[in-house]
Order: C-alpha cells, then structure tokens, then sequence
C-alpha cells in the first residue's frame, strides 16, 4: 500500500506545475508542488434533489377529468423509495386529501415521473391539487 501511495504521489508530483525532475525518477515530492483536484462535478445535495423530485412528480400530474368537473382539491401525502433503476417503488398514500380520485392520480403521477435523482431511503412528497382560476 505505501508502494503504491509513493508512486501516485510521484505520478502526482511529475504532473504538477513547477515540480522537479527528480521527483518523477521516485525521490519524496514536496507538499507544495503536489495539488490535488476533483475531476467529478459537485453533485446536487440532497435537498436539491428532493425539490427535482417534487417537481417531477407534479409535473407529471394529470388531474382526473370527474374530479375537476366535481371541483375537488387537495393535498396527497405519496411515500415512496426509489429503487435501483432509479425509479419509484412501494408507494403509499400516507395521507389522503379526502377524495379517492385525487389519491389515485397521485400515487400514478409517482410512476409516471419515471427516473428520479437518487436519494436513499423512505420519501415522503407532497401532491397538490388545485384548480386554477380562469
């Protein structure tokens, strides 16, 4: 393991702006000539990610024809955990908005947002339904 330390750090070493040659032939590379930089991206953090999720799912919403002739709105509290292929799986309605068909078109809004950013564990999301004024 120390091998294999040394050598990066000599591969590190050779790479980096202003380091001396010897440091490349597996002499001890200063502290200052090594830098290191992530070359991933930042990810998302998990509250952006929640967000992205609820967005998905509303947009994905398709509000039941008989409950909008009928003026039903509400809220639907939808659980859920994403699986391995990203997308929604075990959902429940935690809580209910009062009106079946709204429940219903919540839990197929989950399923129909299709892949989902990855976030671990039990989800609980807000589903809304409101009628907009025209």
């Amino acid at each position: 393991m120390r091998r294999a330390a040394a050598a990066l750090a000599a591969l590190l070493a050779a790479a980096a702006p202003g380091a001396h040659a010897d440091d490349a032939r597996g002499g001890r590379a200063s502290a200052a000539a090594i830098q290191l930089v992530d070359a991933l991206p930042a990810a998302p953090s998990v509250a952006e990610r929640l967000a992205e999720i609820r967005r998905r799912i509303q947009a994905a919403l398709v509000y039941p024809g008989a409950a909008r002739r009928r003026g039903l709105e509400g809220v639907t509290r939808v659980q859920f955990e994403i699986g391995a292929g990203g997308r929604a799986d075990r959902i429940a309605v935690v809580r209910s908005s009062g009106h079946a068909l709204l429940d219903r078109a919540a839990r197929e809004s989950v399923v129909a947002a299709g892949v989902l950013p990855r976030v671990y564990g039990r989800l609980q999301v807000p589903v809304q339904f409101a009628l907009e004024d025209d």
